[in-house]
């Protein structure tokens, strides 16, 4: 209780603390959402000294070091607490930093972990602090919690799969107790905690032993769209290991009728994990995940190639002799260098495709978007894309191997011709919206005559065919485009089509000798404006004159023998006079 004046007031209300809503504010904002640790751990140590400087809980002076530990006796004000969760905090992010560095410094790993059990020893000093009867339930289950996400996050790293395991399910059970016993606006950061630590307790398992875990947890990545922290690379890893023990019973591989063996490692894996990739490809929810699946497939794509291309360079000469002796037929490995190009250029054509399919449906909802501010698409977007699927086709019909595959060429072909009457109906667009008219009808009727040579030689190709975008669509979509152009071009020739007023007729003369009259001239915003005559035309000018000097053939000078002869008189007596300034 506490007596001022003649009043007393008791103390009865408990202190408190959110401790996961402060941790994710301050998280949120001060540089973890964009991955900057060394930025929250400044913030961190900020805020910390100006705790200390408001509670007069001061380490010592500038001179000398005292260290002071909050005590229960002490704990009057709930900011005590505030100042040993920033030490944890501020400690945590140091790990996290530490270990962003590791990736390139092995050494740092040993300072990630000694920043961690300090982390962790700050938190248990919080919960040891938060039993006291001075603090509300709410409070100490939130310490309880904190302690037990950091400590499980140590035993991660030390890989201890049960003791993290054991962490993570005490921290998840008390946030599922404390979403449930409040709102639901409340109960979303607990769940979203939840939701975080769920992927290592399934790590943790599979570690363990769990083999059914294998599967959750890529089911977790599908939908989050990618794990982050601990895990992300952990993942990334067990997949991989995972690949590399099926890969040792894999020895070769058949494409197009030929069975080819694969001896690399990394190949092997990569091959195993293609269907997988796709089969997760095709069930991303949304398009930033298919994206990032796509673009993870073709670097793991690109890293196989590399490595088959450093087996090519050692046995080039061995590889032209084959060539020579099978008349043309090219080595085992070199086809599979075909192979693995093929299915990096097949990827790049669906993920482009996929953009293209996007793009589409933000060209029909266009008026929407102009309404939200954001940029509009533009049918030119399209066109790039294309472009590049067209270039990726032509790279395929080059493969060495497959020069004389009547089918494949044939296949490869019909798509190219899909591609480009998607091409030319987008260009077709684009000169619609710049009122180009004969230009655009004329795209149309080639898009149909690209459409209707594909259906005329799908034939047996038509299985193949299944996945590129239906031709008899666009047919049906440039028809009803032809009306609507053909209508569109009729009204604007009727805008447009007015008899010309004598004012508008110009008698070719430019603007600075007609000042005087007023033209109506839209040449004059052209490209091709009549200013003045250029260049300018000769005019007579008066010549420069020209000087003779007449009176000098009349000029008598004096005669100079008397001055000649005295300079040849001139000696040494001479010379004397000059000097003394005698003159003769």
């Amino acid at each position: 209780e506490r007596r001022t004046g003649n009043r007393l007031y008791c103390q009865s209300a408990l202190m408190q603390i959110a401790v996961l809503q402060i941790v994710k504010e301050s998280q949120q904002q001060h540089g973890l959402r964009h991955g900057d640790f060394q930025r929250y751990r400044g913030y961190c140590s900020r805020r910390l000294r100006r705790l200390r400087k408001t509670l007069n809980f001061k380490m010592g002076n500038r001179h000398k070091f005292t260290g002071k530990k909050v005590t229960e006796e002490i704990l009057s004000d709930n900011r005590y607490l505030l100042l040993i969760l920033m030490d944890a905090e501020r400690a945590w992010s140091y790990a996290m930093q530490l270990k962003q560095e590791a990736n390139t410094e092995p050494r740092k790993r040993f300072h990630l972990l000694s920043r961690l059990r300090k982390a962790v020893k700050h938190a248990e000093e919080l919960e040891r602090l938060c039993e006291s009867n001075r603090v509300d339930a709410k409070t100490k289950l939130e310490a309880q919690a904190y302690m037990a996400y950091l400590t499980g996050m140590l035993r991660f790293e030390h890989q201890e799969w049960k003791a993290a395991m054991e962490a993570f399910n005490k921290c998840k059970t008390i946030y599922e107790k404390l979403a449930n016993a409040f709102t639901e606006e409340q109960a979303v950061l607990y769940n979203q905690r939840v939701e975080e630590i769920s992927p290592n307790i399934r790590y943790c398992a599979y570690n363990i032993g769990d083999q059914s875990a294998m599967n959750e947890l890529m089911q977790m990545r599908l939908r989050s769209g990618g794990t982050e922290g601990l895990l992300a690379e952990k993942l990334e890893a067990l997949i991989t290991q995972t690949r590399a023990k099926q890969a040792a019973t894999m020895s070769e591989v058949e494409w197009r009728g030929r069975t080819v063996p694969v001896k690399i490692d990394k190949v092997r894996i990569f091959l195993l994990g293609l269907a997988d990739n796709e089969a997760a490809i095709v069930q991303a929810e949304n398009e930033e995940t298919k994206e990032r699946l796509f673009e993870s497939l073709l670097s793991e794509c690109r890293d196989a190639i590399q490595a088959v291309r450093e087996d090519l360079k050692p046995d080039q000469k061995q590889r032209e002799h084959s060539l020579e002796n099978d008349s043309g037929k090219v080595s085992n490995i070199q086809y599979l260098h075909s192979y693995l190009t093929y299915i990096k250029l097949s990827t790049a054509i669906k993920r482009n495709e996929s953009m293209a399919k996007s793009l589409q449906k933000a060209l029909l909802q266009q008026q929407r978007s102009e309404e939200d501010g954001k940029r509009t698409p533009r049918p030119q977007d399209l066109i790039r894309l294309y472009d590049i699927i067209l270039q990726n086709l032509v790279e395929l019909t080059q493969l060495p191997g497959l020069e004389e595959d009547k089918n494949f060429q044939k296949e490869i072909g019909l798509k190219t011709l899909v591609y480009k009457a998607y091409r030319c109906f987008f260009i077709a667009q684009s000169y619609v919206l710049v009122k180009k008219w004969s230009e655009a009808l004329v795209l149309y009727e080639r898009v149909l005559k690209y459409a209707r040579e594909v259906q005329s030689g799908a034939g047996a190709y038509t299985n193949s065919l299944k996945e590129l975008p239906d031709v008899q669509d666009l047919i049906t979509q440039v028809n009803a485009e032809k009306y609507s152009l053909q209508a569109a071009a009729i009204l604007d020739a009727n805008d447009t089509h007015e008899t010309e007023s004598p004012s508008q007729v110009k008698d070719g003369k430019p603007l600075s000798e007609r000042f005087e009259t007023f033209c109506l001239d839209p040449s004059l915003v052209s490209k091709q404006v009549s200013l003045v005559h250029f260049p300018p035309g000769f005019q007579p000018i008066p010549c420069k004159p020209l000087f003779f000097d007449l009176a000098l053939n009349h000029v008598a000078f004096p005669p100079l023998e008397d001055k000649v002869e005295q300079k040849a008189k001139s000696g040494l007596t001479g010379y004397i006079k000059g000097i003394f300034g005698f003159k003769s």
